[in-house]
């Protein structure tokens, strides 16, 4: 296992299908905006579901202070399209079907079987700003991803 990813290291690159089937590049989307990452155990299960449905209500939030939003888990594509479409999901899912991204950032397992859940909010240089790891507390994910991408909006130059 790889170490854990943690604020101030650079952001491992990677390139995954999304829902829609396109494949989406980390470092492509990082310069013009900051991307929230945000790993998660399964589709459709209800930690995961309420984890999703927060991100999509703070949507036009994120979008607006200059961030997007990318979740992350190792179902597969028809899964995620169908998990998009049911809670009509306005962000990125991308498909990490064998754990290879979850493995190059450390995302912990819990009890040794569940995949985490833990968000990254990456600058527009790939910096790794803010880490945020609980399986439970699903709304704080959201919450200090916004705060710390508000700040970072903050920071840019006018």
């Amino acid at each position: 296992m790889a170490r854990s990813i943690q604020a101030g290291d650079k952001a491992p690159d990677f390139t995954l299908p999304s829902q829609a089937g396109e494949l989406i590049r980390l470092h492509d989307r990082l310069g013009e905006r900051v991307v929230v990452l945000y790993f998660y155990p399964r589709d459709e299960t209800r930690g995961c579901t309420a984890e999703a449905c927060a991100f999509r209500d703070s949507h036009q939030v994120f979008s607006d202070a200059g961030a997007e939003v990318i979740g992350v888990s190792s179902d597969s594509v028809s899964r995620h399209a169908a998990f998009a479409d049911r809670h009509q999901l306005p962000f990125t899912l991308v498909s990490d079907q064998g754990g290879q991204v979850r493995k190059s950032y450390g995302v912990p397992a819990m009890l040794g079987l569940l995949p985490g859940r833990v968000t990254y909010v990456v600058d527009r240089t790939g910096t790794v700003r803010h880490v945020f790891n609980s399986m439970i507390n699903i709304g704080q994910h959201v919450e200090d991803a916004l705060k710390v991408v508000r700040q970072l909006q903050a920071e840019q130059p006018a």
